[in-house]
C-alpha cells in the first residue's frame, strides 16, 4: 500500500507522543493513532511496523527532549546548583508530559539504547559529578543513585502518592536534593573487607 500523503514516520511519533501525554502511555497504539488521524490502520504501516515500532519512536523522543532540557540546565553550572537544575529538568518534564515521561523508561533493545540520546544522558549525570570527588566505582554507584531516586520520586509523585499528606511535594523535593548533594560531599567508604572487620564476623 502507498503511504497516505502527509503522514511520516515523525509525524506519527510526534502524534503518539502527544496522545501518551492525553491518554497515558499505556494507551498508544496504531489503532489509537489512526483514529486519530482519521485513517486505517493499514496506512500507517508504511511509516512504523507495529505498536512497538511507535512507542520506541516515542521514548526516542522523549530521551531526545529530556537531554536537551538538562544540557540546557547544566550550561555554566557545577556542585550543588547543577545538581538541582538536573533534577529539576526531570520532575518538571513528568509533570509536563507525564506520558513522554513513561515512554522515556521504556526498555529498549541494547542496539538501539546505544545509539539513544540515553547515552548523553548518562555522560551529563558523570559530568555533573565530577563536582563532587567520587572515584570509580563510587561514580557509578551515584550515577544509579540518582536515577533512582529521581525516577522513585517523580513516579510517586505523579501518581498521586503524596497528594493527601503535608508537608508540600515542592518542599521535600527541596528537601531530597539537599539530602543528596550532602551525600555526595561525604560519600561512605566501603566496608572493609578484611576477616577481623566486625561486619564479616557474622555467623
Amino acid at each position: 500500500m502507498a503511504p497516505r500523503a502527509g503522514l511520516s514516520a515523525a509525524r506519527l511519533v510526534r502524534a503518539g507522543a502527544e496522545l501518551a501525554d492525553e491518554a497515558g502511555f499505556e494507551q498508544v497504539t496504531l489503532s489509537a493513532l489512526a483514529r486519530r488521524f482519521d485513517v486505517k490502520v493499514a496506512s500507517l504501516y508504511a511509516h512504523l511496523k507495529n505498536s512497538h515500532d511507535l512507542k520506541t519512536g516515542i521514548a526516542l523522543l522523549a530521551l531526545e527532549e529530556l537531554a536537551d532540557r538538562a544540557a540546557d540546565a547544566l550550561a555554566g553550572r557545577s556542585g550543588k546548583d547543577a545538581l538541582a537544575a538536573f533534577a529539576d529538568v526531570y520532575r518538571d518534564y513528568a509533570h509536563e508530559h507525564p506520558g513522554r515521561w513513561a515512554a522515556a523508561q521504556y526498555r529498549l533493545d541494547p542496539r538501539t539504547a546505544a545509539a539513544s540520546a540515553g547515552v548523553r544522558h548518562a555522560q551529563m549525570t558523570r559530568a555533573l559529578l565530577r563536582g563532587y570527588d567520587l572515584a570509580e566505582p563510587d561514580r557509578t554507584h551515584a550515577v544509579r543513585l540518582l536515577g533512582s531516586v529521581f525516577n522513585g520520586y517523580v513516579g510517586l509523585e505523579t501518581g498521586g502518592a503524596f497528594s493527601h499528606s503535608a508537608p508540600d511535594t515542592q518542599e521535600t523535593w527541596t528537601r531530597v536534593v539537599d539530602a543528596l548533594d550532602a551525600l555526595l560531599r561525604n560519600w561512605p567508604a566501603p566496608v572493609n573487607d578484611q576477616p577481623d572487620h566486625p561486619d564479616r564476623q557474622r555467623t
